[in-house]
């Protein structure tokens, strides 16, 4: 199937699904999660195709995949993972879905019935790891976004097809991928050390104060790189308004790779700048993709509604996984 935007699509019953796993509970190395197969015979809409991916495994840039979408924002609910609070988007192999026909009436799906011992191990056989214990008696996760590097591959920024791809799919207007185009070339020639840098930030912005004011998305933090970076406690919980300070605020509170305590602000939190969001909640716990381990957050970590990347700025530029970026209080404050 080539899978677009707004399409209607039924996950298959638990024993075609079967069928399309290896023993570990993959297909082409992508797990098949335990909490999908509440899913079977559901029906739902395409959201987004999911044929490139950022890596947050390895930090390499974009990767490609194969013959996956994203669904009604369906995402990891993270209890078989030691209460993970990330809630990535769950993607889903074409081959665990079948086509529903708008035109005509939707055909009854099928019972539910309790997942078969076959696959109720086979999709369990991808957890299990948790079983593991490693030095100090740590459990080790595996899940879809820790397998992610082994079931994509390198895809360059340059490479055209997948802006075709965006645009036939309906992941993306012809508006918003000329736009991330445009900044790629343009960040590409103000950072190629031609001289020109300072002239092209200025302009960017002097141009943006017509219209969004977004600042220049890669500017360095103030700080040395290993520098002591503040911190600060607004003690604001889920529910409550906060205002995201201004670019220039914020970058006097990072060091120059715009870390604070381990934590990256990332160019795709610059639009936010300046704008008022409702916290939608305080991290506690994530699993940490390239270990398999969870992290207890040490420092206080938000998140704001309605606040995802876009890929606007970052490679893969419109990647679909729409991740929540992470907040620290200190870029933050209460509204007034």
């Amino acid at each position: 199937m080539r899978l677009r935007v707004g399409d209607r699509v039924r996950v298959r019953s638990q024993a075609e699904i079967l069928a399309t796993l290896d023993e570990r509970g993959c297909l082409d190395s992508l797990p098949f999660m335990p909490q999908m197969l509440a899913a079977c015979g559901q029906e739902f809409r395409v959201t987004k195709r999911a044929h490139k991916l950022c890596d947050t495994v390895h930090s390499t840039g974009g990767r490609r995949m194969t013959n996956a979408v994203f669904l009604d924002q369906m995402r990891c609910d993270g209890q078989r993972y030691g209460g993970c609070e990330m809630e990535c988007l769950i993607m889903w192999k074409d081959a665990w879905l079948e086509p529903v026909d708008d035109a005509g009436p939707s055909p009854s799906a099928p019972a539910r019935s309790a997942p078969s011992p076959e696959l109720h191990r086979r999709v369990l056989a991808q957890v299990q790891p948790a079983e593991r214990q490693i030095a100090g008696g740590a459990p080790v996760y595996s899940c879809q976004a820790t397998e992610m590097p082994s079931a994509t591959t390198h895809l360059s920024v340059w490479d055209m097809r997948q802006y075709v791809e965006d645009f036939v799919s309906g992941n993306a207007s012809l508006r918003q991928i000329a736009s991330v185009l445009f900044f790629l070339v343009y960040d590409t020639v103000a950072s190629s050390g031609i001289g020109l840098g300072s002239f092209m930030r200025w302009s960017y912005e002097a141009v943006q104060r017509l219209g969004s004011g977004t600042k220049y998305p890669n500017r360095p933090g103030r700080l040395a790189r290993n520098a002591r970076t503040p911190t600060s406690s607004l003690d604001v919980q889920p529910g409550e308004v906060v205002t995201v300070k201004a670019h220039s605020d914020v970058l006097g509170t990072v060091t120059e790779d715009l870390v604070n305590r381990g934590l990256a602000f990332h160019p795709e939190m610059v639009p936010f700048c300046s704008k008022t969001f409702v916290v939608e909640k305080r991290l506690r716990r994530i699993v940490n993709e390239k270990t398999g381990q969870v992290l207890e957050l040490k420092n206080p970590c938000l998140t704001l509604e309605g606040v995802g990347c876009a890929g606007r700025y970052t490679k893969p530029l419109l990647c679909p996984r729409g991740m929540a970026p992470y907040w620290r209080e200190i870029w933050l404050e209460k509204a007034k």
